[in-house]
């Protein structure tokens, strides 16, 4: 079978990859609960009559916890033996793509698939996995975790350890 050249194989793949820090800093973030996630995201798109569609599986992890930047109020009595803390309600702290594989892929004739369409669906997969999370209830089991990491880890030399939430978990948005 005769060969077209530059098409359908052989050629080279190069890939540079440049590492910016843009900003470093410290932060305070106790993560209590991770979870992965698996979710398929189908994107589609109608333009001049002309549809693309794609169909992609994503696995994903949510990491929550507690911001402990966020004003934590400690209180220890130590004639008492008694450690009251107060917490702010569990957020979510990270959300990491962990394999995104894509099962199916048409361009329309008139409505071929671009970068934009790309970082669409990147944004759409991201959303859907934090929907995911807050489906599951993931900050209130991340409350949770943390009030027992927290009373196990501080309840040592006959000291009680009492850990409240202020206030109740927020479902998380996509702007994180």
């Amino acid at each position: 079978m005769p060969r077209l050249i530059g098409f359908g194989g052989g050629g080279t793949t190069s890939v540079t990859h440049d590492l910016v820090v843009d900003r470093m800093r410290t932060v305070a973030k106790l993560v209590s609960s991770e979870t992965t996630v698996r979710d398929v995201v189908v994107y589609s798109n109608t333009r001049y009559g002309s549809t693309k569609r794609t169909l992609v599986v994503v696995t994903g992890r949510l990491l929550a916890g507690i911001n402990l930047e966020a004003n934590p109020s400690v209180r220890i009595d130590n004639g008492s033996k008694m450690i009251s803390m107060e917490l702010p309600p569990a957020q979510l702290l990270g959300t990491e793509i962990l394999d995104l594989k894509t099962y199916d892929e048409r361009a329309g004739l008139w409505n071929p698939f671009t970068p934009a369409d790309r970082d669409s669906v990147q944004r759409q997969v991201r959303a859907q996995l934090i929907k995911a999370g807050n489906d599951i209830d993931l900050l209130e089991h991340a409350n949770q975790s943390a009030i027992e990491m927290l009373r196990t880890l501080l309840a040592q030399d006959g000291y009680r350890v009492e850990v409240t939430i202020r206030g109740k978990p927020k479902p998380s948005g996509v702007d994180r």
